[in-house]
């Protein structure tokens, strides 16, 4: 017996998915009105993909195996339990055998429009120029920080490492270091429990909002050439060096020119896309 459209596994496939990504929920769990929107985007993504690979340029566009099953692995991790996964195809109609048919459906798809989008026009080094230009107002850089810093953990079973030991001795390097901060990269590599002691404490440049909030209010107040106090966090207490301030400013076309030609790239292939799906009716 044939199979009505509802029925399909292509489209319960295409509406589990898009449970997932519109919601973040599984199907089962959405509202009335949710699954109508669902099943809504999924009648329309069925029938421009029906389309699609009924085109004469989808005969040659082949899918291997070894492809669909780790695109299943990727749903079923997905969800907390394997357990959980199966319930939800039984309960929409669903089989394993169903599933790799719809998922060697919608790779085939990606397939098939990834050859129509390599069909866009080159960008030339003129239009990522022309763009960075028009958006020199948007490319900015935030001011960052180089920094550094020593960790000591807290651990109240090792008598070095509880929190009146650890601050004392957090205090004994800093008084060091106020004498010479130059000495924070070799003093960081003897007594530092981060794995940047390796190199010297070296953390990076970092701009706000990288670090643990309790160090971000630290360093962001702190001026070039400074050793923090001790400044604890939920993983121990931390002297932090600012070494570099950079300031904020515009972003250059040599930044900036990788991202904006892949930005242009990317728009440029979708309206290929987009022009080719429409032509098909």
């Amino acid at each position: 017996m044939s199979l009505t459209l509802e029925q399909r596994p292509e489209l319960l496939y295409i509406e589990l998915r898009a449970a997932l990504d519109y919601f973040d929920k599984p199907l089962g769990s959405l509202s009335d009105d949710e699954r109508g929107i669902v099943r809504h985007r999924a009648l329309m993504a069925y029938d421009i993909g029906a389309r699609a690979l009924a085109s004469s340029e989808a005969r040659d566009v082949h899918v291997p195996e070894g492809q669909v099953t780790r695109a299943l692995r990727e749903i079923e991790s997905r969800y907390p339990e394997p357990r959980q996964f199966q319930e939800e195809l039984s309960r929409h109609g669903l089989d394993r055998e169903g599933l790799l048919q719809a998922l060697y459906r919608e790779l085939r798809l990606e397939a098939l429009l990834e050859r129509v989008a390599a069909r866009a026009e080159p960008v030339t080094d003129e239009e990522v120029a022309r763009y960075h230009a028009c958006h020199k107002d948007r490319l900015q850089r935030p001011e960052t920080r180089t920094v550094r810093q020593i960790l000591i953990t807290l651990n109240p079973d090792f008598p070095e490492n509880t929190p009146e030991a650890a601050r004392a001795r957090l205090e004994a390097i800093r008084e060091t270091l106020l004498a010479d901060p130059g000495m924070f990269a070799d003093l960081a590599m003897r007594h530092s429990e981060c794995p940047s002691a390796l190199q010297g404490g070296l953390l990076g440049r970092v701009p706000e909002g990288h670090l643990y909030p309790e160090l971000d209010a630290v360093l962001f107040r702190m001026t070039a050439g400074m050793v923090s106090e001790p400044v604890q966090t939920e993983v121990g207490l931390h002297l932090l060096y600012c070494e570099t301030i950079h300031p904020a400013g515009p972003v250059t076309l040599d930044e900036a020119g990788g991202r904006i030609r892949q930005i242009l790239e990317q728009r440029r292939q979708a309206n290929c896309r987009r022009a080719w799906l429409e032509s098909l009716g």
